[in-house]
């Protein structure tokens, strides 16, 4: 059985991309999985996965041993403890006073301490705060954090990567297609150009069999010629 292996950075929801793929392709196997801690990248490098989500920062990560695709952009947020300055802000908080207040890393809350869930306790408590691309927030939201927009914050990008050593790409261009927007029907998609190839071929062989036979059947309808030696019919005298 095929298989397909795709990681994604914490935050990043591939779900709907996922869904379309195994809805067109049920026989492939697909394994997908969220990595907290680490960089995402290595998994290419090592093989452990064929494509794989990516958040960065700055330039893009492209590089001669793979290929990447930006998808969208994600805004930067603060996340404060309830009744921190950061609550009195209704939508956005200038840079400077996020700046202002003591900040919490999440490099220093690996998963071996409680990863992202332990960071947020410790938002909780007004200790510190948090900057974090919107989806992170999102995604390990609690009711006694507060998370606001940072006015001229650093966005964040999400792109989608993958090696460019990669032997069989056919499957994974599917998926990349899918990523990318193109339908099922769309010529693009590998798979449709190989659908259309072969009832081209089809095509082809059905015309030149209708040809042959056509010019068998006008063979069979012409007059056959006499055969050699035969005696032509005397003339009558006057």
């Amino acid at each position: 059985m095929q298989k397909l292996r795709i990681a994604y950075a914490t935050g990043v929801t591939p779900g709907k991309w996922m869904d379309r793929f195994q809805e067109r392709y049920p026989a492939i196997e697909l394994k997908a999985w969220r990595l907290d801690e680490g960089e995402i990248l290595d998994l290419l490098a090592t093989g452990e996965a064929d494509a794989v989500f990516v958040r960065y920062r700055g330039d893009s990560p492209k590089d001669a041993t793979r290929h990447l695709i930006p998808l969208y952009e994600e805004l930067e947020v603060v996340c404060a403890g309830k009744d921190h300055d950061v609550e009195y802000y209704e939508e956005s908080v200038p840079l400077d006073i996020v700046e202002s207040f003591p900040q919490l890393d999440l490099a220093d809350y690996p998963q071996s301490v409680g990863g992202i869930p332990v960071a947020m306790e410790v938002v909780a408590s007004g200790a510190q705060v948090l900057r974090t691309a919107q989806s992170i927030a999102r995604l390990f939201a609690r009711k006694d954090v507060v998370v606001r927009l940072i006015e001229d914050g650093s966005p964040t990008q999400v792109g989608i990567a993958w090696p460019t050593a990669t032997e069989d790409t056919a499957v994974l261009e599917e998926f990349i297609g899918i990523v990318r927007g193109r339908t099922a029907s769309s010529s693009r998609q590998n798979s449709v150009r190989n659908q259309e190839q072969k009832a081209k071929r089809i095509n082809e062989q059905k015309k030149a069999k209708e040809k042959a036979k056509a010019k068998a059947k006008q063979q069979a309808k012409s007059p056959s010629k006499k055969p050699q030696g035969a005696k032509a019919k005397p003339r009558k005298r006057r």
